[in-house]
């Protein structure tokens, strides 16, 4: 036995040495503490800033304290509202003067849908006839109540589509401005 152990000193020191690398590994492993990290939030501070956080989760937004114009609905953008809003603070600087009864369908026009068609009515534009006679100071005051709207009226040329849509030339008008 003692000279199969002088044969294979390097294999028998490597095996020792093996030995002591995996003690070592598992020793070292078991005595080492476990990494724990600290967490902070706002309960971690106290009560105060969770009852803050909690008032402004909870308070109405700006948005909650307009009502939206009629016809626009509970889902309107914020663009809508407030435009709405802007409207209303210059409507009662400035009133815009009252459409015929009945009013016209501003949907015929090229680029008034529903929206703009419910914001210009709760502008007080409701006829072809009042769009027909607008100036440039005109279409500025009420381009700067359009809100996200803004530049609509001179970019689609609603002064020209009125007047022919309120002169009933619809021959004109599909010419110019495709299909009514």
């Amino acid at each position: 036995m003692l000279e199969m152990i002088e044969s294979n000193q390097i294999v028998l020191a490597g095996i020792v040495l093996l030995i002591v690398f995996v003690a070592w590994w598992v020793f070292a492993r078991r005595s080492s503490k476990p990494i724990t990290r600290e967490y902070t939030d706002v309960l971690s501070e106290g009560s105060a800033p969770a009852a803050r956080n909690s008032a402004l989760i909870d308070a109405p937004s700006a948005a909650a304290l307009v009502t939206p114009p009629p016809g626009v609905g509970t889902m309107a953008g914020i663009g809508e509202v407030v435009a709405f809003a802007a409207a209303e603070e210059v409507s009662e600087a400035t009133p815009v003067a009252a459409a015929p009864s009945g009013g016209d369908d501003l949907g015929r026009i090229k680029g008034v849908g529903p929206k703009l068609k419910a914001l210009l009515g709760s502008l007080g534009v409701t006829s072809y006839a009042q769009i027909a006679a607008w100036t440039d100071e005109d279409i500025a005051r009420i381009d700067a109540q359009l809100g996200s709207f803004a530049g609509r009226a001179t970019r689609d040329n609603w002064v020209e589509q009125a007047r022919l849509l309120a002169s009933g030339d619809a021959a004109a008008y599909e010419a110019k401005f495709g299909k009514i």
